[in-house]
């Protein structure tokens, strides 16, 4: 049941083309600014709302995470204190009778869910007190909780719920017990449609909510990450003193995500070593995470310790994309895909797997970058190696990444939340 209308604060601003447009108090609510994709996207939001001239607050379960420095100063981090999780489900038991099943029994509910679900109380308590135009929310279960803290604050509030990747991969990702997460669904399902605005990454995100939650697909916007900053091309020029992008060196093929299992970078360690055995090229594998150990191990037994460097987390990632022959995207799926919207930008071809389901709304269907199976890593060999012997073509892909910038996405965010809502696709 959707709140009743309010009007927005009476204070206005100018748009760039003199009209009278809203200033919003925008709150946007996740765990942390981790680095990660969705994080990144939450941050080009807050800043890009702050640009706008909007009163930006950002909720933070941990005020930390290596995107915090990258925060406008213009807006307001809060961090969120925890409480006991026995008062926490205490509280959403009151918000949502229909969830105690859910959330009394500590063997069904997630311990992820459990850390952001300890927030409930002062986020509703920061609702209640500053009264925010809008609470936009990312993943799930910053979601749910935003909405039982709406239900419980009791106070006209619009929130806004993102969804960044596939419910139904939750459910059937190998790594998981399904039986842990079958609960989901019904208690998005049940809760979701209470949102003001339901926002998807891509077609296939929405597509897959409407599916596995039972959500109309009318009242789901498909808006596009914001990935394209401004200063993406200044920082993709900045100095590189890794010794493998020097002139005259071999090719670097260039990967980028978290080292997790959704990311598959080991299918990307088998195709460079199929690549490797016919040409002098290395290999760069940016980012950090649990998977660290096995992929060093797979390096060693796959004779390449001395062609392939796993750096860790770098805060400028573009100076590396810039300079790469190659960018590869090896992930089993992906809500949108970032990092290969950022690669074009910086005028890096690109090679994918065809995962569900960004990769291919990016590239246009492989109009813009190779696509290939999940889990091919012959396929992922052979596109590589197409790239290699193909000259660039820099300028055309960077007018792709154009569609994919900050202002463009910020721009429709803005203009969802300033038109109340989403009840219809």
């Amino acid at each position: 049941m959707f709140l009743p209308e309010v009007d927005f604060r009476d204070d206005r601003d100018r748009a760039s083309n003199g009209e009278a447009v809203e200033r919003l108090h925008i709150a946007l609510f996740l765990p942390s600014l981790a680095g990660g994709g969705v994080e990144r996207v939450m941050l080009f939001l807050a800043n890009a709302f702050v640009e706008r001239g909007h009163r930006v607050d950002l909720l933070l379960r941990r005020v930390s995470g290596p995107y915090i420095d990258q925060l406008s100063p213009g807006a307001r981090v809060i961090g969120l204190r925890s409480e006991s999780l026995l008062q926490a489900r205490a509280r959403a038991v009151a918000a949502d009778a229909a969830s105690l099943p859910d959330l009394l029994l500590p063997v069904v509910l997630p311990w992820r869910c459990q850390g952001t679900l300890r927030v409930l109380g002062d986020l509703t308590r920061y609702v209640r007190r500053e009264r925010p135009d809008w609470l936009l929310s990312a993943m799930t279960y910053p979601s749910l909780v935003a909405l039982w803290a709406r239900r419980l604050a009791g106070v006209p509030l619009r929130v806004a719920v993102s969804e960044h990747v596939h419910l139904s991969q939750k459910i059937h990702d190998a790594q998981r017990p399904p039986w842990r997460w079958r609960f989901l669904p019904p208690l998005v399902a049940r809760t979701y449609p209470q949102a003001d605005a339901i926002i998807a990454v891509s077609g296939g995100v929405a597509d897959d909510l409407a599916l596995t939650a039972n959500i109309p697909g009318r009242r789901i916007a498909t808006i596009h990450n914001p990935v394209v900053r401004e200063d993406l091309e200044e920082k993709s020029r900045a100095p590189l003193e890794h010794p493998w992008f020097v002139p005259g060196a071999p090719p670097v093929v260039l990967g980028v995500g978290r080292l997790h299992e959704q990311k598959d970078f080991p299918l990307l360690l088998e195709a460079f070593h199929r690549v490797r055995a016919g040409r002098e090229v290395r290999l760069v594998i940016l980012g950090e995470g649990r998977e660290r150990p096995a992929l060093e191990r797979q390096v060693r037994d796959l004779g390449l310790s001395d062609a392939v460097d796993l750096p860790g987390f770098v805060d400028n990632p573009y100076a590396y994309m810039a300079r790469a022959a190659v960018f590869v995207l090896p992930s089993r799926f992906e809500g949108f895909g970032n990092v290969v919207a950022e690669a074009l930008a910086c005028g890096c071809p690109v090679v994918s797997t065809d995962c569900p389901c960004g990769p291919a709304d990016i590239l246009d269907g492989g109009a813009y970058g190779h696509l290939v199976p999940v889990g091919e890593p012959a396929a992922m060999a052979q596109a590589i190696v197409s790239v290699l012997d193909a000259p660039r073509q820099p300028e055309r892909l960077r007018a792709r990444a154009a569609e994919f910038s900050v202002g463009r996405a910020a721009d429709r965010y803005l203009e969802l939340l300033n038109a109340g809502g989403t009840k219809r696709h």
